[in-house]
């Protein structure tokens, strides 16, 4: 499963609502990735929820280190797919973030996302967070 922005929220935050339910998600997953925008976008949401920085940081600083979550590390060209994707929909409120994450889900054929963000069924792709 892709790990989003916000999976990764309610995996750090123990008061996040759906924090027990993504945990479970992560700890069954037989396939974790995710990629470095997801991460920076992770550092800015925990700020901007005023959680612990030192904590957000190591936390962060833990999923690059996991062995067992792939991190994609974005280049030039999936950048590029990713604004291709964004000019293409400019109807959607998709983030560049999310358009990385779509258009490398759809590369390795991934269907799952550990996410609350509906922006990922809008794109065909299962929301593993919902309720």
């Amino acid at each position: 499963m892709l790990l989003d922005t916000s999976g990764l929220l309610c995996c750090f935050d123990a008061d996040e609502a759906r924090h027990t339910q993504a945990i479970g998600l992560y700890i069954g997953a037989q396939l974790r990735i995710t990629h470095n925008y997801v991460v920076a976008e992770f550092v800015a949401l925990a700020e901007a929820r005023n959680l612990p920085r030192r904590d957000a940081l190591g936390f962060a600083a833990a999923i690059l280190k996991d062995a067992e979550v792939d991190v994609v590390w974005i280049d030039r060209q999936l950048h590029d797919e990713a604004m291709q994707l964004l000019s293409a929909q400019l109807d959607k409120t998709y983030s560049l973030c999310d358009a990385v994450s779509l258009v490398l889900m759809r590369q390795r054929g991934i269907s799952d996302a550990l996410t609350t963000d509906r922006h990922f069924e809008q794109a065909g792709f299962r929301r593993l967070l919902v309720g």
